[in-house]
């Protein structure tokens, strides 16, 4: 007979992963209540709790999005042509983006009362252009509904691969308001989706949904829960996302830690998962480096802090004496002090008097006084620095590119490195021997949909957790698909 848990009491034992065991913390036995869950993450050993008023929350947006798919796949590709359009026209619409930035003010000012970072909360006017161009870049792609991607002919039949869409896309992302949009990529191909979007930036999307995207759907004629907002800021509510089995694919977007567990949670629900949580590009400059690119190649790279900000900058040490001064001399053109972590080993590249003297850095909690140059630990170069104004970058002196490749492949989070070098053999070398999806031979920020493939992007992959299978590292809305085989056969006397 069937039995229900209603209850926990301190130390209970929970069974996690089939060999280990946690026992129920006093906090969570407190907090649970008759029909909420517990999910047991084997990955981390962690048991997590949602309430039953998240799960419900949950289960009925899924749910309704399931209904919104089978919706869609009765649409015309001009209907989806129609939402974007009006997507765009609302947010081009300056009294209807008025009320959007009123609504993203006071998320921002929220955010820095409580000392977290706001340089992807912000919706200005370069978030609002971007968005723009973005859905501009959805509407004008031809539909890849129905497409037939290739055919096998036979004698007497041939079998064609189609692209069909895949199902309802969960999206999990931080204060990034402007991914709403760039998610909606999805329904090009015929898809569905279902945002969770964190705390600081979800005022901002509800009015982006109220004022934007809901009016866009209507007007098009798109079913209402063709893409649809979990109006709750409790993280159970991306847990209970990511554990419903009735995805076709999670999309993580945020911190290590946060999409780590989430992967996990994904993974072990049996759902397809697209997940970026770690970044930081390196940049490699060998012996045969120009010094104006590598120069060039430094500034353009540390602009804002993203996924693929200039993390680690590895060089050959033989041209120290004449690319360190560069690298400082793009710094200081970007005007806005630095901070440098200097690599046990690599002191002697750096001049002395940066180790004592202070500068002001601009972190999330406020300016910090401190010193320019410190030394950093060798074995810790994959360590992502976090910085709202100020660059920050690890540097390391290496013996050559062998060196380079090696520590890349050994201590990068495996998202993206880019080769100054003149020689042509080096970075023939390099694409074969780095291990990771985005590889450049110059500044580092080039790794986004919307720039690098006129696409806007819904997620960032790397190689963390092993290779991709059968796709690139940046997904885009046309990129959710699976394959249909359709036999046509014409010859009626064919048999196996």
């Amino acid at each position: 007979m069937e039995a229900r848990l209603d209850k926990l009491t301190p130390g209970m034992p929970i069974l996690v992963g089939g060999d280990r065991i946690v026992h129920v913390s006093e906090e969570l036995a407190e907090k649970f209540q008759p029909g909420d869950q517990l999910i047991a993450v084997r990955k981390t050993g962690e048991i997590l709790h949602i309430p039953k008023v998240v799960h419900d929350l949950v289960s009925s947006a899924v749910l309704k999005a399931v209904e919104a798919f089978e919706a869609m796949l009765g649409v015309a590709d001009q209907q989806i042509t129609e939402f974007y359009t009006r997507f765009a026209d609302r947010l081009a619409d300056d009294v209807v983006w008025a009320r959007i930035a009123s609504v993203n003010q006071t998320d921002v000012a929220r955010a820095k009362e409580k000392g977290r970072s706001t340089t992807r909360l912000v919706a200005d006017e370069k978030m609002r252009r971007r968005m723009i161009e973005g859905l501009g870049q959805w509407r004008d792609l031809p539909s890849s509904r129905d497409k037939v991607a290739s055919t096998v002919k036979h004698e007497g039949w041939t079998v064609d691969r189609v692209l069909s869409p895949v199902g309802v896309v969960a999206f999990v992302f931080e204060g990034r308001p402007n991914v709403l949009a760039d998610a909606t990529g999805v329904l090009r191909s015929g898809n569905t989706a279902v945002f969770r979007i964190g705390s600081d930036a979800l005022e901002t999307a509800k009015a982006i949904m109220t004022h934007a995207l809901n009016p866009a759907l209507a007007a098009s004629g798109l079913h209402p829960n063709a893409a649809t907002l979990l109006e709750s800021a409790q993280h159970s509510a991306g847990w209970a996302l990511f554990a419903n089995s009735s995805l076709a694919l999670a999309v993580a977007r945020g911190t290590g830690r946060t999409v780590d567990l989430l992967g996990a949670l994904a993974r072990e629900t049996g759902n397809a998962v697209s997940l970026h949580g770690t970044g930081g590009a390196w940049l490699i400059a060998d012996e045969t480096a120009d010094p104006t690119r590598f120069e060039r190649a430094v500034y353009h790279s540390i602009d804002r802090k993203v996924c693929n900000t200039l993390n680690v900058l590895c060089i050959a040490r033989s041209r120290a004496d004449e690319l360190v001064p560069r690298m400082l001399k793009a710094l200081d053109e970007r005007g806005k002090g630095y901070r440098l972590h200097i690599a046990e080993g690599s002191e002697d590249i750096i001049p002395h008097e940066l180790y004592n003297t202070e500068t002001s850095v601009h972190r999330a909690t406020g300016v910090q006084h401190e010193l320019i140059a410190t030394v950093w630990p060798h074995n810790q170069l994959g360590h992502e620095w976090e910085w709202e104004q100020t660059p920050e970058f690890t540097v390391v002196a290496i013996a050559g590119l062998d060196e380079g490749i090696r520590l890349f492949n050994s201590q990068s989070p495996l998202l993206e490195a880019c080769l100054v070098s003149k020689d042509s053999s080096a970075h023939e070398r390099f694409l074969r021997e780095i291990n990771a999806p985005f590889i450049g031979d110059g500044m580092t920020r080039w790794v986004d949909g919307q720039f690098a493939l006129c696409r806007p992007e819904l997620g960032i992959s790397n190689w963390q957790n092993g290779r991709l299978l059968a796709r690139e590292g940046i997904l885009t809305g046309d990129g959710v698909f699976t394959i249909k085989l359709r036999a046509r056969i014409q010859d009626p006397e064919v048999h196996q």
